[in-house]
């Protein structure tokens, strides 16, 4: 008989690609999310789909019956919104998946964290789970996923099997976020190249997450307990990065160059304006998007090398051409 698996956060980009990897390698898998669309898209596909608000403790509670395996990739992930939606989704949603994974025994769970946990703003190259982490997170999501990694390192400590990784800006066919953001500036306007696009960066991309993850699945019980990076092991300058998505869609590279200070100052004014207003639309410019376009960020992932055995099968550039594939047959513009 195969195994259950419930997919927390199952509509959103990581986990729909792992809850129909799992589903074509024969798990019975429960996905569960906010967008009931892709959930009719889940049902065509034989995977359960179960609408749920990750904070309703009841419900998610329930889920986790039955089940062998919890991947809980569930989260509300963006750089501006209120701290109690962040908090409401990534602490109390956390506490609600651990709380569940222990009434019901399940067989093992991994938690998908983020390595914005290490940012600082500041350069940090080659950066391992066991760095220290800023004093300070740099926004509400950090915060909250930092919190909600204690929540778990508590569950592990009463005796939870699971597993963290913390996998780095997440790219490829059905990204909502970083590679659409890029285009779209590129044709509203312009790519702010910070300090000329010269900060170093690690991407990753979706196939190989999903092979992480999977490998959570069987890793050693040495591995419980533990955190582990996933990248694609090759840090990349955003200039190439760009230059390399602008060639293979075939749009010339609209960078505007500007200094580090002046985008940070210039975010800094964008964010107390619409704290003024009370906007709850995202600036155009945060400091945090200015952080991590301008300052690098690069991690080990040695640990996961050795312990999970994982390697990246598909290169960035590979990836990169996947997307730019994916993308010609959805974009009219192109």
């Amino acid at each position: 008989m195969s195994s259950s698996v419930l997919v927390t956060g199952g509509t959103g980009f990581l986990g729909r690609s792992l809850a129909q990897t799992l589903s074509k390698l024969g798990y019975q898998v429960t996905a569960t999310g906010r967008n009931e669309s892709i959930g009719e898209e889940f049902e065509n596909e034989g995977i359960a789909f179960i609408p749920c608000d990750l904070a309703d403790t009841e419900r998610i509670v329930l889920l986790c019956a039955g089940q062998d395996f919890v991947f809980h990739c569930g989260a509300l992930s963006s750089p501006w919104g209120k701290y109690s939606h962040f908090y409401d989704s990534n602490v109390i949603g956390t506490r609600n998946i651990l709380e569940g994974c222990r009434q019901h025994q399940v067989g093992r769970l991994i938690y998908v964290s983020t390595p914005s946990l290490y940012f600082d703003y500041t350069d940090r190259f080659n950066v391992s789970e066991s760095a220290p982490l800023p004093d300070q997170a740099v926004n509400a999501y950090a915060a909250t996923k930092r919190l909600a990694e204690e929540e778990v390192e508590l569950a592990f400590e009463a005796g939870l099997p699971v597993i963290t990784i913390r996998p780095r800006a997440i790219y490829g066919p059905g990204d909502q976020a970083i590679l659409p953001r890029l285009l779209q500036a590129n044709r509203q306007g312009r790519v702010p190249l910070i300090n000329g696009g010269q900060a170093l960066m690690d991407l990753t991309y979706i196939d190989n997450v999903v092979d992480a993850l999977i490998q959570c699945m069987s890793s050693p019980t040495s591995t419980l307990g533990k955190k582990y990076n996933i990248t694609n092991g090759e840090p990349v300058a955003l200039i190439d990065l760009l230059q390399q998505l602008f060639d293979k869609l075939g749009e010339p590279l609209r960078g505007k160059h500007i200094s580090y200070p002046l985008a940070y100052g210039a975010a800094a004014l964008l964010e107390w304006k619409a704290h003024l207003t009370r906007s709850k639309k995202e600036p155009l410019l945060t400091r945090y998007t200015v952080g991590l376009l301008g300052k690098s960020l690069t991690l080990d992932i040695s640990a996961a090398k050795k312990d999970l055995n994982y390697t990246p099968r598909k290169s960035v550039d590979e990836g990169i051409s996947d997307y730019v594939t994916w993308i010609k047959q959805r974009d009219p513009l192109i």
